[in-house]
């Protein structure tokens, strides 16, 4: 394979033109190599998306990507976070792009851009804003003006935001990629072609794209723009050679996303993907990999070195066939640094590999230590507020039928929408085209049943509404799809299409936006901020068919400013699902199906230990149950498991 290797190399020979500037360009690439200041680079690269980890620890995931032997770090950028409405910028917290390509260059290391418009990721509808969807004549990842013009605002914004970090400027930013595996969803070579127009207006790099290993790298392929293969090396690194003819596509093999294992979906019956011992692939397939693309002069991007969080409602989804599968709030991805920054056993074996092809006089520092993390003893919670209380909801919004989550200008979170019956009716509940993604049925406030879109078949559920009733239908977004041809055009979440009961229409609704950008805090809905109300005078569940209820509880810990022995995993073992604050911070989802069990605080949510301050821990729990004392715990230990749906009949 190896001679087979060299031998595609060869076949690049006249590919690239020696550049004709008298001045040698900080980065650019001949047949067979990188070259930065004019000497061959060999990119040993890991992913990290910045805004996957809390700031505080930025530094600390660049140091050990470092010190595993790497000299790059690729990362995507999620546009819907930077402009979660249509030109209004945020670039601050986990946003700050350019802080984060400082530290990268502080830390003596190079980066590669990946900023999309559209990237995957697992994230939700691939880091595109829900936005997009309001836009008259809009039809994404095509060449459709609205998409274009869209897409040359965020990215000329960005590149204004990065433009000293890179490389032409003396920064760290090696290269952008063009879009994001484009041959596996169309082949439009004229979309492309203008998209990477926008990127050389946006950014002054060298630009490739990265598509999957088959005819799909000849369809995502761009005239003039290097192309790359992400999956296995060998059979991308021949498919690149067998279908990519353009000799202004070709150049030095870069396998652009290395797979150390797989996503991790909510389900009762998907298992915590994982390398090694029993798990998705074996640690020596990985270190043989590795091995065989740097012994060829090829270059790499573990894809994750570190996965990190889907924080708050961020989680992507993908749609295979004819359900969904929700991302879990955790990114683990089975990397050598895991979600809690730690290192497991694939570090120190990808180190062994790597130090075998790290040019003289480059020192890879010593590995870090790996420390201890907190446990939390079991923390009381009390309930202080129903999802459905007046001070939660807000106003709602009349329409004869029901809106989309997107068509209400909201992007996560949870709708609301409320129809009183004006005559008895009776049968099956049809939500729209089908549940988007998990609808909580009710009547008069007792929960009739649960659909969800993580069945091919979803749950059927009968309703009795006498004249004066209240039909209430609860849906919560799990997730955009981001992967998955057509589902990827087909995103909106809430209510799309009619609601009938029996087949009949149900017309006139009050919808209330559930966005929950912050968690209600005990201070403002607790019995303790009511003088003269009691305990008995909030929300308990009286059966197990209950609205949902926001439930707080404090802790206090001994915690430094971001000592990382004070990171924990919180779990809520009484709970059936919802989702968890501690410090108005929105770590994310909790699922008994799992397979996450438990939850990732870093450390520098918390307060600090002087003063002995409170931290507040806030959980909405959807499904409460009567007589169950809801707690929250903090563990040293992540927990991976799965339980039976008990929504599922």
């Amino acid at each position: 394979m190896r001679l087979l290797l060299l031998a595609l190399l060869a076949s690049a020979a006249s590919a690239i033109p020696s550049p004709t500037s008298p001045h040698q360009p900080a980065f650019t690439y001949n047949n067979d190599s990188f070259l930065l200041h004019g000497k061959p680079f060999q990119i040993r690269g890991g992913q990290i998306d910045p805004q996957r980890v809390h700031p505080a620890y930025w530094s600390d995931r660049i140091s050990k990507a470092k010190a595993m032997g790497l000299n790059t770090i690729f990362g995507y950028v999620y546009w819907n976070l930077l402009e979660p409405s249509p030109g209004q910028w945020n670039f601050e917290a986990r946003n700050n792009i350019a802080e984060w390509y400082r530290l990268v260059q502080e830390a003596g290391m190079y980066a590669v851009l990946r900023p999309g418009s559209y990237i995957c990721g697992e994230r939700d509808w691939g880091g595109l804003p829900s936005w997009l969807m309001e836009i008259p004549g809009m039809s994404i990842r095509s060449d459709n003006e609205p998409f274009l013009d869209a897409s040359r605002n965020y990215l000329v914004r960005l590149g204004q935001e990065i433009k000293q970090q890179q490389i032409t400027e003396g920064g760290p930013i090696l290269m952008a990629q063009v879009e994001n595996e484009y041959g596996s969803f169309a082949d439009s070579h004229s979309y492309t072609s203008k998209l990477a127009d926008i990127m050389r207006e946006a950014f002054d790099l060298v630009l490739f794209t990265n598509d999957g290993g088959s005819s799909a790298v000849a369809a995502g392929q761009i005239h003039g723009v290097l192309a790359e293969i992400d999956g296995p090396p060998e059979v991308g690194f021949e498919a690149r050679a067998q279908y990519v003819t353009d000799p202004t596509s070709l150049g030095p093999l870069l396998d652009g996303e290395y797979y150390t294992t797989w996503i991790d979906s909510w389900a009762s019956n998907y298992t915590y993907q994982y390398t090694g011992p029993g798990g998705r692939q074996s640690y020596q397939s990985v270190y043989d990999d590795i091995d065989y693309i740097l012994s060829n002069n090829a270059s790499f991007s573990l894809y994750m070195f570190h996965g990190g969080t889907n924080f708050g409602f961020e989680n992507g989804a993908v749609y295979p066939d004819d359900y969904l599968q929700p991302v879990t709030s955790s990114y683990d991805y089975g990397s050598p640094l895991d979600e809690s920054g730690r290192t497991i056993e694939l570090y120190d074996g990808l180190k062994t590999v790597i130090q075998k092809y790290v040019p003289q006089g480059e020192r890879i520092p010593q590995s870090p230590k790996n420390l201890p993390r907190m446990k939390v003893p079991d923390v009381q919670l009390k309930p202080i507020a129903s999802l459905f209380d007046g001070s939660i909801l807000g106003k709602s919004t009349y329409s004869q039928d029901p809106k989309t989550m997107e068509a209400l200008g909201q992007s996560y979170g949870f709708l609301l929408y409320e129809h009183q019956a004006t005559e008895q009716i009776q049968g099956l509940v049809r939500p729209g085209d089908r549940p988007r993604d998990r609808v909580l049925i009710y009547v008069n406030g007792q929960r009739k049943g649960v659909m969800d879109s993580i069945y091919s078949t979803p749950n059927q559920v009968t309703v009795n509404l006498q004249r004066g009733d209240k039909l209430q239908l609860l849906v919560e977004n799990m997730g955009r799809t981001d992967f998955g041809y057509p589902q990827l055009l087909d995103a909106s979440r809430g209510i799309n299409g009619s609601v009938t009961i029996d087949g009949k229409t149900l017309q006139g609704w009050n919808t209330y936006k559930l966005p929950l950008e912050t968690a209600p805090s005990a201070q403002n809905h607790g019995w303790h901020g009511w003088p003269g109300w009691s305990q008995s005078q909030f929300p308990h569940p009286t059966n197990s068919s209950s609205v949902p209820v926001f439930y707080s509880g404090t802790f206090r810990t001994n915690c430094r400013s971001n000592d990382p022995t004070c990171d924990t995993f919180i779990s809520i073992p009484n709970g059936i699902k919802g989702q968890v604050w501690v410090n108005g911070f929105n770590l994310g989802r909790y699922w008994i199906v799992g397979p996450q069990q438990s939850l990732y605080l870093p450390a520098p949510v918390l307060k600090r230990a002087w003063g002995q301050q409170s931290n507040e821990i806030v959980v909405l729990e959807l499904e409460p149950k009567a007589g169950t004392q809801m707690i929250a715990r903090g563990l040293d230990e992540r927990v991976w498991g799965n339980n039976p749906d008990p929504d599922r009949s």
